[in-house]
């Protein structure tokens, strides 16, 4: 298991790529076939560093992140959506609110 000082220290680092991988990392805490159970805090707590993240990969991955916990607590990427949703990218919001509405990405 990867320690949260480490994913923090990928959160800060100025290599677009690191913020990614530490982004990514939360798919693996909610996805039953790779034996993850559900993490809502530590996801949510990632998710809210990338917020602002300018890189066009980063809000890729923050979807991919909220779209996989979607399917474990719907209601707290609801929240999220709530509080941060005027300052996602666009692809963000719509990706991620046709998995709560449909349960697919498009």
């Amino acid at each position: 298991m990867v320690k949260d000082k480490h994913i923090d220290k990928l959160l800060k680092s100025d290599n677009f790529w690191d913020r990614r991988v530490a982004e990514v990392s939360t798919v693996a805490l909610n996805l039953k076939s790779r034996g993850g159970t559900g993490d809502t805090p530590r996801t949510i707590a990632v998710c809210e560093q990338v917020v602002d993240d300018p890189h066009d990969m980063i809000p890729k991955a923050l979807s991919w992140a909220l779209r996989e916990l979607s399917k474990r607590d719907p209601e707290a990427v609801r929240l999220f959506l709530d509080q941060y949703g005027k300052r996602l990218a666009y692809r963000v919001v719509r990706e991620v609110n046709h998995k709560l509405d449909f349960g697919t990405k498009n």
